[in-house]
């Protein structure tokens, strides 16, 4: 029999909702920007999961460069197209290509002693010795630049995004996602040029938004090598110089209506002990619960999808206990 003091007269539905998965329907992109450490890469994946987007249609920069030279060497078609169309190629010296350039050559040069022990690493048939990194190919540059967090050429980066998004499967069918590009007016005008040539809409650009004294509080928390002052700095500056126009020329573009400007600082704290400690999970959901409801998705859907997560993984982690 049921305790008294456990009966309740009423319970609103909405508290008993359970939604097990949202999704978009047809094709389409979402554009996830802003500033450095605003959390894109957060606040991707947890929209990915919140709207059943695959993580294999999330395509991040990273990724994207990452991506090409480790997908060139074994899919003989996608070699083929980066080949062809976009003139980046394996058998093409980094030194001899139409991106080669007096600055371009400097900067290999600099980097002599790395592309030879990768070239060595990875059994190349260039001669062994000080010279073999003459004949590095314009993808063992990219894998080089990839690695250790060099800038590649402007239009190589302009080129592998539109080759990923020409070749991303179902892509008139199933939405995706692009975090951290565009980053310039001109890589956004050129974005939507591809957009334009192969059908595809923009669904929304979400705009996360932090200021220069979050951003070096939280590169502080991360402490990754190259986040010292003057590099944050430099990054904050080029947001306000580039990033912020491209998302003006978007607006400009697409109309007001594509564009969400979304607060990335939403921060969650738990009272632990009377101490308020930070919680990150809660403070990201913070964010993607901003981000769903300029989606377009109810407050009541939202809840549901949350508490439902929130379920099954607490069932999962008794399971594995």
């Amino acid at each position: 029999m049921t305790h008294p003091h456990d009966w309740q007269p009423y319970r609103a539905p909405a508290e008993r909702l359970m939604v097990p998965s949202a999704g978009l329907r047809g094709p389409g992109v979402i554009i996830v920007t802003g500033p450095s450490s605003c959390g894109k890469g957060e606040i991707s994946n947890a929209l990915c999961e919140l709207l059943s987007i695959p993580h294999a249609r999330w395509l991040s920069m990273g990724n994207i460069l990452r991506g090409t030279y480790e997908r060139a060497a074994h899919d003989a078609e996608f070699r083929a197209m980066l080949t062809g169309k976009y003139r980046i190629a394996s058998d093409t010296p980094i030194l001899d290509c139409i991106d080669t350039t007096p600055e371009l050559v400097s900067k290999v040069e600099k980097q002599a002693a790395l592309l030879n022990a990768q070239l060595h690493a990875k059994g190349s048939t260039a001669p062994q010795g000080d010279e073999a990194w003459r004949q590095a190919s314009q993808l063992d540059w990219l894998e080089l630049c990839t690695v250790n967090g060099l800038l590649v050429p402007d239009r190589w980066t302009q080129a592998l995004i539109a080759a990923h998004i020409e070749s991303l499967p179902a892509l008139h069918t199933q939405p995706f996602l692009i975090d951290g590009y565009p980053r310039t007016k001109a890589a956004a005008a050129h974005l939507l040029e591809v957009f334009g040539e192969l059908n595809v809409p923009v669904l929304k650009v979400l705009h996360l938004s932090i200021s220069k004294q979050e951003m070096l509080k939280r590169a502080g928390r991360r402490q990754r090598v190259d986040d010292n002052q003057e590099a944050l700095l430099k990054r904050y500056a080029f947001y306000i110089d580039s990033v912020q126009p491209s998302v003006d020329f978007l607006k400009d573009a697409l109309g007001s209506d594509a564009i969400a400007l979304i607060d990335a600082h939403q921060p969650h704290y738990d009272l632990l002990d009377d101490n308020k400690v930070f919680n990150l999970q809660r403070s990201i959901r913070n964010v993607v619960y901003a981000a769903a409801l300029h989606m377009g998705l109810p407050r009541v859907i939202i809840d549901a999808l949350i508490a439902t997560r929130a379920s099954t993984q607490g069932a999962a982690a008794q399971v594995a206990l």
